[in-house]
């Protein structure tokens, strides 16, 4: 007790009231908001399209051949020196440089292995399955010659895979290439309409979990929404989340909570892309306030990532605005920190120097550079200094209040 008379530390600001907590609103009761799942016919419509882009690129470089010339395979160059930000279109879009594979002695075995791959994918989506990246490098030991000897090398040629049918509108899953991480959770007043394997409908209240929570599938595309929610909360700690969740935050706010875990997978993006258009939701992001939260994870989520250039207008999220926590907050609410490392420094001049989109955002500038200034980075579990709940009871709730003084 003597060391608590003690202490030294401010009382919270006096500008946050404590909110009173609202009635639970009337969520899936009221009339919802929908879109129905992708019929079959829109799958099969999908995959047509896909194996389309295969056959045609395959007959391609077979005609090419009976020319008796060297087929060639044309790939945009995957980096962000071949990237452009334009704020009307909202993400980092890919730009005109291309690398061309040509046959020869040299790349006779990626080129096999490149094509190899195609007709995998051509005959997963003929059949309605898939492989994961680990099960496509294994199946690859029964091409002879063209079989992979590391999955890295089979990971390269389905990133250039993707690359060259990003061209067509076709992303890796609609090539049936699904990744092995887990996918992300949700939970709030959400129903999500899924078939099974039999084209059977599945309706998944993400209110009924009890404890637990929804968990986004690999592939999100045949997915049907319900909700009458007001916006998506991105959280990106798993402790956090489960604390917002366990207290039903979403209930009390009327909104759907994702779990990002860090850097969002694309199941994450694709799946929250697909929520906020069809629905017309708001997204707000709650990340740690530094360098890899901002640059990395808010970064990936609201417009994308340099070396995925080519698929960033399926799986970003143009609309999100970040909620917290800022550099300002820090100080506002005199929270506990740590020392920004040297790759911390690095990764914030970097953003400013060289990533479109903070450099054409004179805002994220500004908080950028507060927090090289200030030499520190806070996390979200830091709110925690003023109370376990805190976060919840006054934090979000304040913040909530002024949604346009969000972040871009």
């Amino acid at each position: 007790m003597a060391q608590r008379k003690k202490s030294t530390r401010k009382a919270p600001p006096k500008s946050v009231k404590k909110t009173a907590r609202k009635a639970p609103p009337k969520t899936i009761k009221k009339t919802a908001r929908k879109s129905a799942p992708k019929t079959h016919a829109r799958i099969h419509a999908t995959d047509a399209e896909t194996m389309e882009s295969i056959t045609n690129t395959a007959k391609r470089v077979h005609g090419t051949i009976l020319k008796r010339m060297r087929p060639d395979l044309k790939f945009p160059v995957r980096a962000l020196s071949n990237v452009s930000y334009d704020e009307k279109r909202g993400y980092l879009e890919i730009g005109r440089q291309s690398k061309v594979r040509t046959l020869s002695v040299n790349t006779v075995k990626n080129f096999a292995q490149t094509l190899r791959m195609m007709a995998l994918s051509k005959e997963l989506v003929g059949n309605n399955d898939f492989a994961t990246k680990r099960e496509a490098y294994y199946i690859s030991k029964n091409w002879g010659e063209a079989k992979f000897d590391e999955q890295p090398e089979s990971d390269s040629v389905m990133d250039d895979i993707e690359a060259l049918f990003s061209i067509d509108s076709v992303s890796r899953e609609q090539l049936r290439f699904y990744p092995e991480e887990h996918g992300g959770s949700v939970s709030g007043p959400l129903i999500v309409t899924d078939r099974d394997s039999t084209g059977r409908e599945a309706r998944i209240d993400c209110t009924a979990f009890g404890s637990g929570s929804y968990s986004i599938p690999s592939s999100v595309e045949e997915l049907g929404f319900e909700t009458s929610a007001d916006f998506i909360l991105l959280i990106e700690t798993g402790g956090m989340f489960q604390r917002l969740q366990s207290h039903r935050f979403w209930e009390r706010s009327n909104c759907v909570l994702v779990e990002m875990g860090g850097v969002p997978t694309r199941a994450v993006r694709r799946f929250v892309r697909r929520l906020a258009d069809e629905q017309g939701l708001p997204v707000y992001a709650f990340v740690d306030c530094d360098p890899y939260g901002i640059a990395n994870i808010y970064r990936t989520i609201k417009v994308g990532s340099g070396s995925a250039a080519h698929i960033n207008k399926f799986f970003c999220v143009p609309s999100a605005r970040f909620l917290g926590v800022t550099p300002q907050d820090i100080v506002d609410y005199d929270l506990p920190t740590h020392p920004l490392k040297e790759v911390d420094v690095k990764r914030a001049k970097d953003a400013l120097k060289n990533d479109p989109f903070f450099k054409s955002q004179p805002r994220w500038r500004q908080a950028l550079e507060q927090l090289i200034k200030m030499g520190v980075r806070a996390e979200q579990q830091a709110l925690a200094k003023w109370g376990l709940n805190y976060v919840l009871d006054e934090y979000l709730p304040r913040k909530l209040q002024n949604p346009d003084q969000f972040l871009p």
